[in-house]
């Protein structure tokens, strides 16, 4: 299988940072972006397998960018990650085509699980459609 090619979008430098470099780290083509709208404007320049999508952001919160992001690259698996306070809003992206959400702090073990079958899905609508 090709390498993963996953953006994650999470205006905490810090844990996107970090995030980044286990990920390259596992043989994940990882890039970060700090808001909605710069997520925005690398796809529209690149192409993603999975994004990791933060759902509390300012400017573009996470369920907005949700919405912009399947609308761009509807195949694109997204998992959001929200804090304790704000679970409906990881019920509610799961509502606009997220593939699954995690509470933050997400265990990275756990995040790369889903990272990779998020991977497989995608992979998985891509073959019925060439076949379709």
């Amino acid at each position: 299988m090709a390498r993963l090619k996953v953006l994650i979008i999470d205006d905490e430098p810090d844990f996107l940072e970090t995030l980044v470099k286990r990920l390259n780290r596992r043989n994940v083509d990882a890039v970060g972006v700090q808001s909605g709208e710069e997520a925005m404007a690398i796809l529209g320049q690149r192409e993603f397998d999975v994004a990791i999508l933060d759902v509390r952001m300012p400017g573009m919160d996470g369920i907005e960018t949700l919405k912009a992001m399947k609308r761009r690259s509807p195949l694109m698996e997204v998992i959001m990650l929200t804090g304790h306070a704000s679970v409906e809003s990881g019920v509610q992206g799961m509502r606009f085509g997220a593939y699954d959400y995690m509470i933050k702090p997400a265990d990275f073990e756990e995040l790369f699980e889903k990272i990779n079958q998020a991977g497989e899905r995608k992979l998985l609508h891509e073959k019925k459609i060439r076949k379709a």
